[in-house]
């Protein structure tokens, strides 16, 4: 039996936290019953020292998922749309590379993240045609698995390639759409599906965490591109998303008594799910906009976001028929959203956030299964053996490294938890423990990586085995190294960026890539850096070389 909340309490509790963890402001909401609490801690810009309100107005973030999935629900409802037919039913000219998969993906593939399919849809600008550029662009986007092959997060793609086919069919913008059909039906007034439809006055500023003695620092990016509008671009306040919550504990009813979609349709979300290869660190399962956990034997539904500078957490139980909302201005921090709404579900009697299990030390792994390198575009983690310990490599690409103030080249122990399953612990004050999947064995070896619900597939490297030296003699200083930057997250797939250096004046360069042939690696290097510098190209002497990481 549920108990009612100690808002004097909670309030003075969350003040201690985010000053533990430098987050300026959280506004939480506790929906029970039909009834909603909330209740601001914190300043939401620290410059005005302007505090943060109940109507504080945050980025969402991919929370924004299951806004989309809602409203393209509604769709489904009225017969507009089949879950099972495939994309190109509504969109006939819908290509990847793949034709298999251009035949076939649908719909479901796109909710629940198991297309597969490479973001790789370039930059579509911020026009009113985004997302028909972007279903444009991917024409040629390979696969990162097999479709439906497992579970993969789409930070930006598969949500964008629904939105399209709700423009189509409804024959208006994406942005019009969640209006007339979620926002406006839900009697919400702060809710918006673009950064510049926000009441700025409103409007929470975002800030980066880099250390704690430093505390939060102003972002340099204030909101995502357009491109993530359908996964990561609504604003709203925690009242309002909890108003979005209460449909799914009222069977598709809103509080003001509309019917946003039938009892089935919120069924069908609910029921509707893939296993995710990592079950810990979000949930076992994932449905149709929204990841189903199991809390001590309790399924609870849940979606969580960042957009750079902000962050949300939307936890739903429906044995408890509660809900709660949180977002801050700053994270994500998953400590902290653990302990904030364990205080409060301890509170309501409710049941609380299981903790991530802990690493059996009897377990005795063929560490060689797990070795290698796995990559998606522009991430690469290299899994390696040492001392009879499994480590987890990753490099940051230069940009996040400088902003986040860290080192690019990132270490980690994997701790085994089961066959497949890892801890990864961290000594920075600011991450989290982490857990890790290596799955899918094939000739001995495992297939994918999946982390942070992202998933990667081992590299074959059998074709590339060249180092190229690129020499370069620059005409233009910060166009070359931001193009650089740039081209660290486009390395075609199997290749490996192991060097970049410059002379003291920054009038020349070496960089050493490790691919299949030079013809290649001139074709990549020019194509991003060639405006700015005069590059010669030779094969490098490996073997011999001072300096190189091993590959």
């Amino acid at each position: 039996m549920t108990r009612a909340l100690d808002v004097a309490r909670m309030r003075a509790r969350v003040s201690e936290l985010l000053a533990e963890y430098r987050i300026p402001s959280a506004v939480i909401g506790v929906l029970r019953d039909g009834e909603i609490t909330d209740f601001a801690v914190g300043v939401k810009n620290i410059s005005t020292r302007e505090p943060a309100r109940t109507d504080t107005i945050y980025q969402c973030g991919s929370v924004s998922k299951t806004w989309t999935a809602l409203a393209f629900m509604r769709l489904v409802d009225e017969g507009k749309v089949a879950l099972d037919e495939p994309v190109r039913t509504y969109l006939p000219d819908f290509r990847v590379a793949d034709p298999d998969v251009s035949a076939k993906v649908t719909s479901r593939h796109l909710l629940n993240h198991t297309n597969g399919i490479e973001e790789s849809f370039g930059d579509p600008g911020e026009g009113d045609d985004v997302y028909e550029r972007m279903v444009a662009n991917i024409a040629g986007a390979s696969q990162v698995h097999p479709l439906g092959r497992t579970h993969g997060y789409s930070a930006a793609l598969g949500y964008a390639i629904l939105a399209r086919i709700m423009e189509v069919i409804d024959g208006k913008g994406w942005d019009d759409i969640m209006k007339d059909r979620l926002f406006d039906p839900l009697g919400l007034t702060s809710t918006t599906s673009r950064h510049e439809h926000a009441d700025q006055n409103r409007a929470a500023t975002g800030y980066l965490i880099r250390s704690l003695e430093e505390g939060p620092i102003l972002s340099p990016l204030d909101h995502l591109p357009r491109s993530f509008g359908p996964g990561g671009n609504v604003n709203t306040t925690a009242r309002e998303l909890l108003t979005m919550a209460y449909v799914f504990l009222n069977e598709g009813k809103a509080p003001n008594g509309t019917r946003i979609v039938s009892p089935g349709i919120i069924r069908e979300m609910m029921e509707s799910r893939v296993p995710v290869p990592d079950p810990y660190m979000f949930g076992p399962e994932w449905a149709l906009g929204l990841i189903a956990c199991d809390w001590h034997g309790q399924t609870v539904y849940a979606h969580d976001g960042s957009a750079v500078s902000q962050s949300a957490r939307l936890r739903i139980l429906p044995e408890s028929n509660i809900a709660i909302s949180m977002l801050a201005n700053a994270g994500p921090r998953d400590s902290f959203y653990r302990k904030v709404f364990n205080e409060i579900l301890a509170d309501l009697g409710a049941v609380t956030i299981p903790d991530l299990p802990e690493p059996d030390p009897t377990l005795a792994l063929d560490l060689s299964r797990y070795e290698g390198s796995y990559e998606r575009p522009g991430t690469r983690y290299d899994v390696a053996a040492e001392h009879g310990k499994l480590h987890l490599r990753f490099t940051l690409n230069p940009m996040e490294a400088q902003l986040l103030n860290r080192p690019q080249q990132l270490d980690y122990e994997l701790l085994p938890i089961s066959e497949t399953h890892f801890l990864m612990p961290s000594d920075d004050p600011l991450e989290d423990p982490q857990t890790v999947a290596i799955y899918d064995f094939k000739n001995g070896a495992a297939q994918y990586l999946h982390i942070n619900c992202r998933v990667s597939p081992r590299v074959n490297e059998e074709d590339a085995t060249m180092h190229v030296m690129a020499v370069s003699t620059i005409s233009d200083i910060d166009g070359f190294w931001d193009s650089l930057k740039v081209a660290y997250g486009q390395l075609p797939k199997g290749a490996k960026w192991t060097l970049a250096v410059s002379s003291t004046d920054g009038t020349k360069a070496v960089n050493v890539i490790v691919h299949d042939s030079i013809d290649g690696v001139r074709s990549f290097f020019e194509d991003q850096a060639g405006a700015f510098a005069t590059t010669e190209y030779f094969e490098a002497d490996a073997a011999n070389a001072v300096g190189l990481p091993a590959t």
